[in-house]
């Protein structure tokens, strides 16, 4: 799956879209999820459908149906540059080790140095933060590295009566 997964990423190098996953599925499904700083328009979908039948069929890719889609609401982050680009977004992560015997901790994404202090430059980024209320009015923050997630994404936000977070 590396190979392929290699293979659609040099595919769409040229074509200013980030590859998120490529996965099979059941009945010869091929999932290929896509984004862009902009989100994802359905003409970026067509257009990556269009360039990955045509290197599919010349690497000899084996599937039935190809689907490109979103990430949707709540991305995946499954690396250290997703985890940069969405600093200050609210997140849900799970940690590889619990702290103070929580693993999941849900809010908002903040880079931090060594010392804990906020970074000034994301090249500086050697830690990440959540920030989450524990406690009625007590914000607290856990400190992890890239190294110590489990899984993490996008919480999604989702607004159907104007209600703003």
């Amino acid at each position: 799956m590396a190979d392929l997964f290699t293979l659609t990423q040099q595919s769409l190098a040229s074509m200013d879209i980030e590859l998120v996953d490529v996965e099979r599925a059941a009945l010869g499904l091929l999932r290929v999820t896509i984004d862009r700083p902009e989100g994802v328009r359905v003409e970026d979908c067509e257009q990556v459908s269009r360039q990955l039948s045509r290197v599919y069929e010349v690497e000899n890719i084996d599937y039935r149906r190809l689907e490109v889609g979103s990430p949707g609401v709540d991305r995946p982050l499954k690396t250290e540059a997703d985890f940069v680009r969405f600093i200050g977004e609210r997140v849900e992560v799970k940690l590889r080790q619990a702290v103070d015997g929580q693993k999941v901790f849900l809010g908002a994404l903040v880079a931090v140095d060594a010392a804990t202090e906020i970074a000034d430059s994301v090249e500086a980024v050697k830690h990440f933060g959540i920030e989450f209320e524990a406690k009625k009015d007590e914000v607290r923050r856990v400190t992890f590295m890239f190294s110590d997630v489990e899984r993490g994404k996008l919480e999604p936000v989702l607004d159907f009566k104007g209600i703003k977070r």
